[in-house]
């Protein structure tokens, strides 16, 4: 049963909100450069408008969490955790059609810096409970709210931090919601899915070190560092990685094989590709592992021959496949060159059942009747992984109605990111009708 709320201005308030954050530029630039005070302040200020009080927790000098705890009409059952993060990656104004942290509307868009990453999620998880507070409404079990900082860089400041030093913070909550899921991909014959994050790959960034024998430029060099990452790295460009099928990828490409009569085949989903639009190209890697250089160095002047070379290569894998990925590298990688780990993080898949599900595909349902939710797996990772370390199941739930011709994941830490007014509109009321029927 959904308390009735204003939902005009409920809307209005998400689509406000949303714009007032962008114009807050909580830029994480990486390597512990990152200041999220300002707005972690910001949505403290919101919260404590309507009566709800909340904690600032600074992990490191501007580096700024919010957690804010809501009581349920039933508290003994347990918990649900709502949380987004309040870092944006950076963005180059001169690339950019308007100013990115302007936060205007224009054609119909919220632009700039954040607005579907997350800073949209953020404004309906606010709105959402500012309009409860307002009424005197409780859900009907304890919430968390929390914003955490530093998710662009590894959460070492943010989620990671607080699992480590602040578990108690967490304790009787067992599930939770957050980002790139619960929005809509119009695939071939015009069906509306709605892409509910079940799954997420897990990450290895390896430093692959080359040894040789240093000498002049002018000799013949059989025993060059650098030729021998680069053949290397050849041969990874070159391996052709076999598909797997999971749980979460049999229900998707089935379904999507289902509504576009073609035939599923296990050992090849490919073909089915191309009904997908932009969306291909970010589901499609997650059919296998996948292994990407990134950055290469060597040598220091032009007339030596270096002893030793390096490259990072960003690597991800399948749920249960990390160790066939990390022997596949090092096989490919052959003697004399080092395979070392820089960053590792944990593959996720959870069951896309249960009452959790059933209130979110319910949500949906109310407010795109033609709407079909799907699970799906990300390509890259979010604060679950680390809410995953205390039992905490999670999937991506943020909902947003998209047109139909919008690459939703290209404007992911893309040039002109922006997301329709009329989505998150949307988003706001299928948010607020999950949470209080979940």
């Amino acid at each position: 049963m959904t308390t009735q709320i204003d939902i005009a201005a409920l809307e209005e308030e998400a689509v406000l909100l949303c714009q007032e954050m962008i114009r807050i530029p909580s830029v994480n630039y990486g390597e512990d450069k990152g200041d999220e005070r300002a707005i972690a302040q910001y949505v403290a200020a919101k919260l404590k408008e309507v009566g709800i009080e909340s904690e600032l927790i600074e992990s490191a000098p501007n580096r700024v969490n919010v957690v804010a705890k809501l009581e349920g009409s039933d508290p003994t059952r347990d918990g649900l955790i709502v949380h987004g993060h309040l870092d944006v990656v950076p963005a180059n104004a001169a690339d950019w059609s308007v100013d990115p942290f302007g936060g205007i509307i224009k054609d119909g868009f919220i632009w700039g810096r954040g607005a579907v990453d997350m800073k949209d999620m953020n404004a309906m998880i606010v709105a959402t409970v500012r309009a409860w507070a307002r009424v005197g409404y409780k859900p009907p079990r304890n919430i968390l709210l929390v914003f955490f900082a530093d998710e662009e860089a590894g959460s070492v400041f943010g989620s990671r931090w607080l699992v480590k030093h602040r578990p108690e913070i967490f304790k009787g909550y067992t599930e939770a919601i957050s980002e790139v899921g619960g929005f809509s991909l119009t695939i071939t014959g015009g069906h509306r899915l709605y892409l509910v994050e079940a799954a997420q790959k897990g990450i290895n960034w390896l430093k692959l070190t080359s040894h040789g024998t240093a000498g002049h430029g002018s000799f013949i060099s059989p025993d060059n560092a650098l030729n021998r990452l680069a053949r290397a790295l050849a041969r990874i460009d070159a391996y052709v990685w076999p598909q797997k099928e999971t749980k979460t990828g049999s229900y998707f490409f089935r379904k999507i094989a289902e509504l576009t009569g073609e035939k599923y085949d296990p050992s090849d989903v490919r073909p089915l590709l191309k009904h997908l639009g932009g969306a291909a190209k970010s589901i499609g890697a997650t059919i296998q592992n996948t292994a990407n250089p990134t950055m290469l160095e060597a040598g220091y002047k032009a007339n030596v021959i270096p002893q030793t070379a390096t490259a990072v290569v960003d690597t991800r894998f399948l749920p249960g496949d990390e160790a066939e990925l990390i022997n596949t590298i090092r096989e490919l990688a052959g003697d004399k060159i080092d395979v070392e780990v820089l960053v590792r993080d944990i593959a996720l898949e959870v069951n896309f059942a249960g009452p959790l599900v059933e209130a979110m595909c319910a949500a949906i349902a109310e407010f795109d009747p033609d709407g079909i939710p799907v699970p799906y797996m990300m390509s890259g990772g979010t604060d679950n992984k680390a809410l995953s370390d205390l039992g905490i199941v999670g999937y991506g739930f943020s909902p947003v109605r998209l047109p139909e011709d919008l690459d939703f994941f290209a404007l992911f830490h893309g040039i002109d990111e922006r997301v329709p007014v009329d989505g998150v509109k949307f988003g706001v009321k299928v948010l607020n009708s999950f949470l209080q029927n979940s």
